[in-house]
């Protein structure tokens, strides 16, 4: 099992969810959060005195998959979040040991 996080623009939520959905994904987890990367943040004008935004609105999504749809969920994430700017995203993949599902007491991938 793989967990699978991604960092995301939030305005390509829909088009990843729709995605996932497709290949079968069940259970997506979405945290908004804010960072930078690369762009480095960003200025902007309000009543006329400009400011700096240092840390730019991003989502967080997270899900646990099978080894086998690793790389099938880690294209369907680049393609559905891909706008070709800076700041699109990353993706992140780290292994999973052990999982299970409170209510039933299913294990591994059972509890997926």
């Amino acid at each position: 099992m793989k967990i699978v996080m991604a960092v995301i623009k939030p305005f390509k939520l829909d088009e990843v969810r729709e995605a996932l959905t497709g290949l079968g994904v069940q259970g997506v987890t979405v945290t908004e959060v804010k960072g930078y990367g690369r762009q480095k943040g960003h200025t902007e004008i309000y009543r006329g005195a400009e400011y700096a935004v240092s840390f730019l609105p991003k989502l967080k999504l997270e899900l646990v998959i099978d080894d086998d749809l690793t790389d099938k969920v880690i294209e369907a994430i680049s393609g559905a979040a891909k706008t070709g700017q800076i700041g699109d995203g990353k993706i992140f993949v780290y292994s999973i040991d052990h999982a299970v599902r409170i209510r039933t007491g299913e294990t591994d991938s059972a509890a997926l």
